[in-house]
């Protein structure tokens, strides 16, 4: 559910393709905002509304539904993240390799198709489109498997430094590394990764 995470995906894609032989990659959830049945609050509403545009200005080719917002009483938006979280983990239990596709799957249908990601209901949805079985994901969903699996992942988030989403944190002979995130440029971030794996011997 974070926006800039959306905007950046295309070139993540690129620098995740350009690692894959050298990086083993691993998704971190972030949890942002905690658990919470609240309708979300206009102001808030309209900040969110305004940093897509944003992200737009940032990173050009950027879609977003406006609808999402124009429509709040349909969508119901809520400040919770959470839910998202547990179906990424709950998808990961039931099928590793569909992990990535459940991110994906929940990015659009919140910034493209106007789907709310923290209702379990659009989340199952979500989950039986690519693929899982409904019924298991959502026992997963509501499992203390998947919340300690939260909780354990934020715990790791909070101690490697991260400060905001999307982050990169490369750990490189037990030491850690944060990697600037530049949204237009996967090649920046290939040689900064390259400049600590590889270092040029002076």
């Amino acid at each position: 559910m974070c926006s800039w995470c959306w905007g950046f995906r295309p070139v993540w894609e690129q620098l995740e393709q350009q690692l894959s032989t050298t990086v083993k990659i691993v998704y971190i959830v972030g949890g942002l905002a905690p658990d919470s049945d609240q309708p979300m609050a206009i102001p808030m509403q309209q900040t969110l509304a305004a940093t897509w545009q944003r992200i737009q200005q940032h990173i050009p080719g950027t879609e977003f539904n406006y609808d999402f917002w124009r429509d709040n009483n349909k969508t119901q938006p809520k400040r919770s993240t959470y839910p998202s979280c547990r179906a990424v983990l709950a998808a990961k239990i039931q099928n590793p390799e569909l992990e990535k596709a459940m991110i994906l799957s929940i990015q659009q249908a919140y910034f493209l198709h106007t789907k709310n990601p923290s209702n379990i209901d659009v989340l199952t949805d979500i989950a039986t489109s690519i693929g899982l079985e409904p019924e298991q994901f959502r026992y997963d969903m509501a499992s203390q498997t998947v919340e300690m699996q939260l909780q354990e992942q934020l715990q790791l988030a909070r101690g490697l430094s991260v400060q905001g989403f999307p982050s990169l944190v490369l750990s490189n002979q037990d030491r850690l590394h944060a990697i600037p995130v530049d949204y237009n440029n996967s090649h920046t971030m290939q040689q900064a990764i390259t400049d600590i794996t590889h270092p040029v011997n002076e």
